[in-house]
């Protein structure tokens, strides 16, 4: 019997459809369980789905690039869903034109201070240039994070890494913290976890206020670009 269910694996594990198809029920499933939770950030759709996959990876020693190879119309997507993050925050123009010098200051104490924060947690913790150079973009975009991980001399597999992480942290502190902090306005909250958790905060911000997922969506475009250009001016003096 499992000489037979092995086989069926094999057949069925060459078909790039079906890694597609694990990917989106696991998601279907996870999504399910959030909307069950009562948008309880602890029970975040991302975090169960990564689990989940990887855990199938595991247990069935897939190797990740076969595993993405049927998986990468998912991928794909990204871009779209990521322009139409413009249509919200259209919504929210007039808003924009009003908070221009805050939100400049915002993008530019918080993208120091993710930058600052990832190098100077992990040099005391004794890790490698290396690691550092791979941690200091964490709080931009996947994309851009490797990419400025690569060039600078860190490892764009461990910058992505740090990019999930910081991504699915935020989603599920952020409310906390906010109330926390008593900080209502939903502009606010959206902008500080765009700027600090980039696409995964956003799609938690979309999910509580159009406004705030506007805002997050703004903050998560804008700190790809301030990371990129600080990045490797703020590891040269540091």
């Amino acid at each position: 019997m499992k000489a037979e269910f092995f086989q069926i694996w094999v057949f069925l594990a060459q078909s790039p459809l079906l890694w597609l198809t694990l990917t989106v029920l696991v998601y279907l499933g996870a999504l399910w369980l959030y909307r069950k939770s009562g948008l309880n950030p602890l029970v975040n759709p991302v975090l169960i789905s990564v689990a989940a996959i990887v855990t199938v990876l595991l247990l069935t020693r897939t190797p990740y690039p076969q595993y993405f190879d049927g998986a990468k119309f998912v991928h794909f997507l990204i871009g779209p869903a990521t322009v139409a993050l413009a249509i919200p925050l259209y919504n929210q123009l007039e808003r924009l034109k009003r908070m221009g010098l805050p939100i400049g200051i915002a993008l530019f104490s918080g993208c120091i201070t993710a930058i600052i924060s990832a190098v100077g947690i992990g040099w005391l913790l004794g890790a490698t240039p290396e690691t550092l150079r791979s941690l200091a973009p964490k709080s931009s975009t996947m994309p851009i994070a490797m990419g400025v991980a690569e060039r600078i001399g860190g490892l764009p597999s461990l910058a992505a890494v740090a990019v999930a992480v910081t991504g699915i942290s935020g989603a599920i502190m952020a409310r906390s913290v906010f109330n926390l902090l008593k900080i209502a306005d939903p502009a606010v909250r959206g902008f500080a976890v765009g700027v600090a958790s980039h696409a995964i905060g956003t799609a938690r911000a979309l999910q509580v206020h159009e406004q705030a997922g506007a805002f997050s969506a703004l903050a998560m475009a804008l700190n790809g670009i301030a990371t990129a250009l600080l990045v490797p001016l703020l590891l040269a003096l540091l």
